[in-house]
C-alpha cells in the first residue's frame, strides 16, 4: 500500500493535528469552527423563518416550520453517507494511505452529485403527498409544498457541499468550511430580504435564497479541494465510483443515515401530532425548534469531532488517545449543554419575538423550550456516544439502538401516553425520556465493543499517548 507522506499542506495553520498534542484543547480548537459553521447553517433556516414570520404572515411561518422534519428525513440517508466518507478519509489519513484517500475523495464527490439528483426527483414529486400524510393543515399545505419542492431542486449543491466539507474536516481543516459558509450566509440573508420584501415571493423567495447561497458555498469548497496539495486533491477527470471504497462508505454511512432517518421519522410523527394543535402551535413549535437548534448544533459538533479524532487515532494505532478523545468530547458537550439550554429558555420570549410577536405563538414556543431545550445536554452526550462508535468502525449497532430508542419508543409513547394525555407537554416529554434511555444503552454497548477493539493492539500501543 502507498504510505508516502499524506499532505504537503499538513503544516498549514488551517489543519488540526489529531494524533498529537493535548486533546482537551485541540478538540475545542477543532470544534469551534465546526460550531460556527453549524450556527451559520442554522442562520440559513432561521433567516428563512424570521423573514417569512415578520413579512409574509403566520401561515407562511407555519409552512416553512412544518416541513423541516420531513426534509431532514428525506436527506438524512445521504448525509449519513457523508459521515462514512469522513470516517474513511480520517482513518486512511491517520495511516498515511495516499491512494485510498484519493479514491475515497473522488468516489465521494461523484456520489454526492448523483445522490443529490436522486433526492431532487424524490423530493419534488413526493412533497405534497407526504405533507398530506403528515396532516398538514389546508391553510398551510400549498405554501409548504412549494417551499419543499424548491429546496429539493437544489439538493445536488447541498449534497456536494456536505460531502466536500466532510473531506476537509477529516484531515483537520474546519476553518475553510466556516469561511465559505460565512460568505454564503451573508448572501442568504440579503436575498431573503430582497425576494420576500421587495419581490413579495413569500416562501418561494426564502427557498430560492437558501439554494443560491448553498450553491455558492458548494462552489467554494469544491474549488478548495481542487487546489489543495496532497492526496485529498480533487481532479474532475478522476471522478469514479470505486466499488471497494463505496462498499466501505455504505457500510459505515448507511447505518448512520438510517439512524438519522429514524430520528427524523420520529420527528415527522411528532410534527404530525403537533399539527393537530393548529397553525399557532405549529408556528410556535417551529420558532422554538429554530432557537433550540443553536444549542443542539453547538453540542453536535463534538459528535462530529469524536468521529474524526477516533478515526485518525485508530488509524495511527493510538487506542488510548481514541478513548481520551471520547472523554474530552463528553466534557465539552456537557459544558455547552448546561450553558446554552437554560440560556435559550431564559431569553425565550425575546428570541421567539424575532419570529413572531403573537402572544399565543410565544407561549407555544416557551413550552417546547422548557421541555426539550433545557435538557438538550442529554441529546448531546447521546450523540457523542454514537459518533464514537462510528469512529471506531461500528455503525450498525448505534442504528439499531436509535431505531428502538428514538423511533419505536416515541411511536409507542404517542400511541399510549400521548393518546391518553393529549397535551403538548406530554407529546414533547418523549424527547428527553428517549435521549436518556438511548444514551444508557449506547454506553453499555461501547464498553463491550471497546474490549474487542483493544484486543487488536499490543501492550505498547495501548500505552501510547
Amino acid at each position: 500500500m502507498n504510505r508516502l507522506p499524506l499532505h504537503k499542506h499538513s503544516r498549514s495553520a488551517r489543519v488540526i493535528h489529531m494524533t498529537e498534542g493535548p486533546l482537551l484543547t485541540i478538540i475545542l480548537l477543532y470544534s469551534l469552527p465546526l460550531m460556527l459553521s453549524s450556527t451559520l447553517q442554522l442562520v440559513f433556516n432561521a433567516a428563512d423563518t424570521i423573514v417569512v414570520g415578520q413579512f409574509a404572515g403566520k401561515e407562511a411561518l407555519a409552512a416553512v416550520g412544518s416541513v423541516g422534519s420531513l426534509n431532514n428525513m428525506i436527506i438524512s440517508l445521504f448525509i449519513g453517507l457523508s459521515i462514512g466518507v469522513n470516517v474513511l478519509v480520517a482513518n486512511y489519513s491517520g495511516a498515511n494511505l495516499n491512494r485510498e484517500v484519493s479514491d475515497t475523495v473522488h468516489t465521494a464527490i461523484l456520489l454526492s452529485v448523483l445522490g443529490g439528483i436522486f433526492l431532487a426527483l424524490i423530493g419534488f414529486f413526493a412533497a405534497r403527498p407526504l405533507l398530506l400524510l403528515m396532516g398538514t393543515p389546508e391553510d398551510v399545505i400549498e405554501l409548504a409544498a412549494l417551499y419543499t419542492r424548491i429546496i429539493f431542486i437544489g439538493m445536488p449543491v447541498i449534497m456536494l457541499y456536505n460531502f466536500s466539507a466532510a473531506i476537509l474536516r477529516a484531515i483537520g481543516d474546519t476553518k475553510r468550511p466556516l469561511y465559505f459558509l460565512s460568505i454564503a450566509g451573508v448572501i442568504n440573508v440579503i436575498l431573503n430580504l430582497v425576494f420576500v420584501i421587495i419581490f413579495k415571493m413569500s416562501v418561494a423567495g426564502v427557498a430560492l435564497a437558501t439554494i443560491i447561497s448553498q450553491a455558492v458555498s458548494a462552489a467554494l469548497v469544491v474549488h478548495s479541494l481542487m487546489t489543495i496539495e496532497g492526496a485529498v486533491r480533487l481532479n474532475p477527470k478522476r471522478l469514479k465510483i470505486h466499488r471497494g471504497i463505496l462498499t466501505r462508505i455504505i457500510s459505515i454511512g448507511l447505518p448512520a443515515g438510517i439512524q438519522s432517518m429514524m430520528f427524523s421519522l420520529s420527528n415527522v410523527v411528532i410534527q404530525s401530532s403537533v399539527n393537530s394543535f393548529g397553525s399557532i402551535v405549529i408556528a410556535g413549535n417551529a420558532a422554538a425548534a429554530n432557537i433550540g437548534n443553536f444549542a443542539y448544533q453547538a453540542m453536535n459538533t463534538f459528535q462530529q469531532s469524536v468521529t474524526s479524532f477516533a478515526g485518525q487515532n485508530l488509524g495511527a494505532r493510538k487506542p488510548k488517545r481514541v478513548l481520551h478523545s471520547l472523554y474530552a468530547c463528553l466534557f465539552w458537550t456537557l459544558v455547552f449543554g448546561f450553558i446554552l439550554g437554560p440560556f435559550c429558555y431564559i431569553f425565550g420570549h425575546q428570541l421567539t419575538s424575532l419570529f413572531s410577536t403573537d402572544p399565543e405563538v410565544i407561549a407555544a414556543s416557551m413550552e417546547r423550550l422548557k421541555i426539550v431545550v433545557i435538557p438538550y445536554f442529554l441529546c448531546g452526550i447521546m450523540d457523542v456516544m454514537t459518533g464514537m462508535l462510528r469512529g471506531i468502525g461500528y455503525s450498525t449497532l448505534p442504528m439499531i439502538v436509535s431505531l428502538m430508542g428514538a423511533c419505536v419508543f416515541r411511536l409507542i409513547w404517542i400511541a399510549t401516553v400521548f393518546r391518553r394525555h393529549h397535551t403538548l407537554f406530554m407529546l414533547l416529554l418523549s424527547y428527553p425520556v428517549s435521549w436518556t434511555l438511548t444514551f444508557l444503552v449506547l454506553v453499555i454497548i461501547f464498553i463491550f465493543l471497546w474490549k474487542k477493539v483493544s484486543a487488536r493492539f499490543t501492550p505498547e500501543e495501548l500505552a501510547r499517548n
